[in-house]
């Protein structure tokens, strides 16, 4: 069984630095890209940002470019999101992902993932 276990949400000013991590567990964690999404309060979700197996290569959404950092540590089974330049619009619940091997469509679609975590609650104030 997969199981995905994000943490390190909290309550931050602007501009305060935070890191997600997302442990996992039940599966080969280092064959397989990592995403993390987020649902701000009354929206839908929204990608946030993707890195593929190896670290190789990452995607950002346009709203966190520059500001957010995904990273992972395929010793750990941890793939991690370095959050810095905090907004308040940057409140959200986190949640970080599995994506599904030999998926050939976009990474920033949710369908790419097969596994979620439950989410950590970051809020911003201003």
């Amino acid at each position: 069984q997969v199981q995905l276990v994000e943490s390190g949400g909290a309550l931050v000013q602007a501009v305060g630095p935070l890191r997600l991590p997302c442990a996992v567990s039940g599966r080969t964690f280092s064959m397989h890209n990592m995403g993390w999404f987020r649902q701000p309060p009354g929206k839908e979700g929204e990608f946030v940002a993707a890195i593929s197996w190896n670290g190789g290569s990452t995607y950002y959404a346009d709203s966190v470019k520059g500001r957010f950092t995904i990273s992972r540590d395929n010793a750990k089974n941890t793939v991690y999101l370095q959050m810095d330049s905090l907004k308040p619009e940057d409140t959200a619940v986190y949640y970080c992902a599995v994506a599904r091997r030999g998926y050939t469509g976009s990474v920033y679609q949710t369908g790419a993932y097969s596994y979620w975590g439950q989410g950590t609650q970051v809020t911003v104030s201003s």
